[in-house]
Formats: C-alpha cells, structure tokens, sequence
C-alpha cells in the first residue's frame, strides 16, 4: 500500500504486573491509506485502545515502529511529538475533555491559538455545519447533551485539520438515543475522505460504513477485510466466536 497514511512494523507494547507480563500487542503489522475508514473490533483487552494509543503518539512502544504521514514516532523529541500530535492527529475519545468556562466556538478554536496559527473562520464555520453546530457556538459545555458534547469535541479535532482522526469507542458513554447523531456526523466525515480509525463496539456502523474491519484478539490482528467478509463471512474461529457473542 503505497499512500499510507498510517503504518507500524512488528509494533509490540508489553506490561509487568506483578510477575506476570501482559502483552497488549505483540507484533502488529497495520497500514491504513488515505481517505480509508477502519474499524477495529474486538473484546475489551484485545490491544484496540492500545494500538490506537501508539498510532497517536500516546503511549511508546517496546519495541517496533510507528509512522505517521512519513514519520516515524520514535526519532522524535517529546516535543516534536506533541507538536506532531496537535499538527497531524485528531482524537476523540470516549470522554469529551471540553474546557467548561469555554463556549463551543472556544473550544474548537482553541487548539489553532495554541499552536500560533491564524483562524479560517471560514474553515471553522464549515466544520460547524458539518456537524450541525451552527446553534450552539455561543453555548457552554454544560448546557449540552453527550452527543452534543461529542460533536464538538469531533469539530476541534477537526479543526487542526489532521492528517487521520483517531476515534476510540466514541459512543460508549453515551445514552443509546444518543448513540445515533455522533454516527451520522462520523459516516459524514467518511464519505467527506478523512483517513478514519475507529475502535468501536458498533457492529452495524463498522458494516455499513468502513472500508475494512480488524479484528484483535490478545494483542494480535486476527484478521482483517472487507466488512462483508469479516462480518458476514469470517474465516477464523476466533472471529466467529466474537461475532457470536455480539450481533
């Protein structure tokens, strides 16, 4: 895959606790094109979250690379990759870590002052109708719903204009009526072209939506393709048994 936006080599994370060493991943081989939407599925303490983590330039690995967009993680200076991190990757996690004295305009805004960079209103006003925020520029954080919440924590990544979002489990706090707007503002930025890797429980999203669904299963990429094959047709028993216990 030549225009890879996202690739690691051999990635391995390992954890002592107590005496025992926890691997929560081990040997991973991962790429991701541009414009490609992946989702990761997989029980909790598969590697998802982990593997999701070194992509972003959260967590180091044992041993192994990560590159994004060209570079590899690992050459850098703490400084350089949070730079990187802020200039490159968007996140959105399950919680919405919004500042709460800031309206919603602020705080998608906020990560442009941070860097120095001069605001595209235009850009940002964009953003805004994308993710139908248009009404709430002015409000508080505490004045909107989880999903609302959400949304704009999606549209300050977004504002960044990263190379690839980052998105891990982002529905799972929500309340199930909720689950749906955040979805549909995802599935809008897919068919928009952004490079997607979403971890994600939503098994029917992942169908209609990606490009590719992987499966991991301790810390291994168990398999992987096309959602119709995967989802429908799995060929590992581990996969099956998965699904079984999900859809």
């Amino acid at each position: 895959m030549e225009n890879w936006i996202v690739k690691t080599k051999n990635l391995k994370k390992y954890y002592q606790l107590g005496k025992n060493t926890v691997k929560a991943l081990d040997g991973v081989d991962f790429s991701v094109a541009e414009r490609e939407f992946v989702a990761i599925i997989g029980k909790s303490g598969s590697g998802k979250s982990t593997l999701l983590h070194m992509i972003g330039g959260l967590d180091e690995p044992t041993s192994g690379e990560v590159y994004v967009d060209g570079r590899r993680l690992a050459g850098m200076t703490r400084e350089q990759l949070a730079i990187f991190r802020r200039r490159k990757v968007g996140f959105v996690f399950q919680s919405y870590n919004l500042v709460p004295d800031l309206n919603v305009y602020e705080n998608v805004v906020l990560p442009i002052e941070l860097d120095g960079r001069r605001i595209d209103r235009e850009f940002v006003d964009d953003i805004f109708s994308l993710l139908s925020l248009e009404e709430k520029r002015e409000a508080l954080p505490g004045t909107l719903s989880g999903g609302q919440q959400q949304r704009v924590a999606i549209a300050r990544a977004l504002a960044m204009e990263p190379k690839v979002m980052l998105f891990d489990e982002p529905t799972s706090a929500l309340d199930p009526e909720l689950v749906g707007e955040v979805l549909a503002v995802m599935k809008r930025l897919a068919e928009s072209g952004m490079t997607m890797i979403v971890v994600t429980h939503e098994i029917g999203f992942a169908k209609e939506v990606a490009d590719r669904v992987v499966f991991m299963d301790g810390g291994h990429i168990i398999e992987e393709g096309a959602p119709s094959e995967i989802l429908v047709a799995p060929k590992e028993e581990r996969t099956k048994s998965f699904l079984a216990r999900v859809l």
